[in-house]
């Protein structure tokens, strides 16, 4: 027979993995964010700037299709799954939403606000048309083939 102090010890480990899961879903979600965000920094400054990288075409697409995942969740209300598995993380590890550890909490403060959806979307797609503005301003480039002699 098992005892019921094994079983709670057990229960607390489950918990507490799953809150550490929900605090690595929040630092994957913060990094997503990052990129899109300073992403679009670099590139403006690397423009401006003369820096060759900020033209790579896989760079440039990948940080489009960060932001138009974004814009398109928010267009046809769709919950982020980033944000659905930390709740449910969280939950199953007997937290509130709020309630993850130090740099847990830190991160999602960061990248969560309080406002209405709707100024979520027109920033999420006002975003995404800059983003996609860029590609027309400042084109990114592939790298020139090499062929060996």
């Amino acid at each position: 027979m098992i005892s019921e102090e094994y079983l709670t010890g057990r229960t607390a480990h489950i918990g507490m993995a799953y809150r550490l899961l929900a605090d690595l879903i929040v630092a994957i979600h913060a990094a997503y964010v990052a990129f899109v965000v300073v992403g679009l920094l670099l590139i403006l400054i690397g423009v401006v700037c003369g820096w060759r990288w900020v033209r790579n075409f896989w760079f440039r697409v990948a940080h489009l299709v960060a932001i138009l995942i974004v814009a398109a969740e928010a267009l046809l209300d769709v919950a982020c799954p980033l944000t659905e598995w930390e709740y449910r993380l969280r939950e199953w590890g007997g937290q509130t939403v709020s309630g993850g550890t130090f740099i847990g909490d830190l991160l999602h403060n960061l990248i969560f606000y309080d406002a209405p959806p709707w100024a979520f979307t027109i920033s999420y797609v006002a975003f995404a048309l800059l983003v996609a503005l860029t590609f027309v301003l400042a084109p990114p480039r592939r790298a020139a083939s090499r062929q060996s002699s």
